[in-house]
């Protein structure tokens, strides 16, 4: 009865609301700290690549973006499932907090995979790479998504209309990850992926798996600040709104 009741309290938007608040100034406070600690140990204590020398740093933020931009997808695809089956709005709420953060950190990702091609391949773009190409329709598969939801002038529709792309573009997601191994490309391989016998060595290893969990506090950060926002729009007019309103910021 206790995990009914925490989820049935999930649906509620002042909760969800006060407990968005809550979380924040943790969630932001570790992402700055891991961030700091994360960044320090790639550009400084890490040691060059015997190949790509100095290079090779850009993985501290190009790896991460790219995870993200999928699991920002793949948070934003469920929660849209979950409100187009269960009609719940705050699901919807939350693929469209997830969204743009989503689609930032995927653009980022493209951005410095170009800068750390162009001195590693020759090229800031080959179209016929299947993980470049793969990516890229990830990040079309954002701003469809975007653009299609806020086309609507009825917001329940929009969010109907915008979840079936959503659910749809998650073939992209396993294209992408395993694009590398189907096909003939010029991206590297799997690095961490590579349990049995991973292709990076410990010290570089160690901050780029900080940064990574540097990022995820921040996606988390970024959505649940752009969620209490929805919410708002969501319920204005809503007593308790206007309740808040009135006492003011906590």
């Amino acid at each position: 009865m206790g995990i009914a009741r925490w989820f049935h309290q999930l649906a509620s938007p002042p909760y969800l609301f006060r407990l968005a608040g809550r979380l924040a100034p943790w969630l932001g406070i570790s992402a700055l700290a891991l961030l700091a600690v994360g960044t320090y140990g790639g550009l400084v204590l890490a040691p060059p690549d015997y190949l790509q020398g100095e290079g090779f740093r850009i993985i501290y933020v190009h790896v991460p973006s790219a995870y993200i931009g999928l699991m920002a997808y793949v948070v934003m695809a469920a929660a849209a499932a979950c409100g187009f089956i269960w009609r719940i709005k705050l699901a919807h709420a939350v693929a469209a907090s997830a969204a743009p953060v989503g689609a930032s950190f995927t653009f980022l990702a493209l951005v410095t995979g170009a800068v750390w091609g162009k001195p590693m391949w020759g090229t800031y773009w080959q179209w016929a790479d299947a993980r470049l190409v793969s990516e890229l329709v990830l990040f079309f598969l954002y701003l469809g998504y975007i653009l299609l939801r806020s086309s609507f002038d009825d917001r329940d529709k929009g969010d109907r209309v915008s979840a079936v792309l959503a659910v749809v573009g998650v073939v992209n997601v396993p294209i992408i990850h395993f694009s590398v191994e189907w096909w003939s490309t010029l991206h590297q391989g799997p690095t961490i992926a590579r349990l049995d016998a991973p292709s990076i060595t410990l010290d570089m290893l160690a901050p780029l798996l900080i940064m990574i969990a540097a990022y995820t506090l921040c996606f988390a950060w970024l959505v649940i600040r752009r969620l209490q926002a929805e919410i708002l729009e969501r319920e204005r007019g809503t007593r308790w709104v206007e309740r808040l309103a009135m006492e003011g910021p906590a």
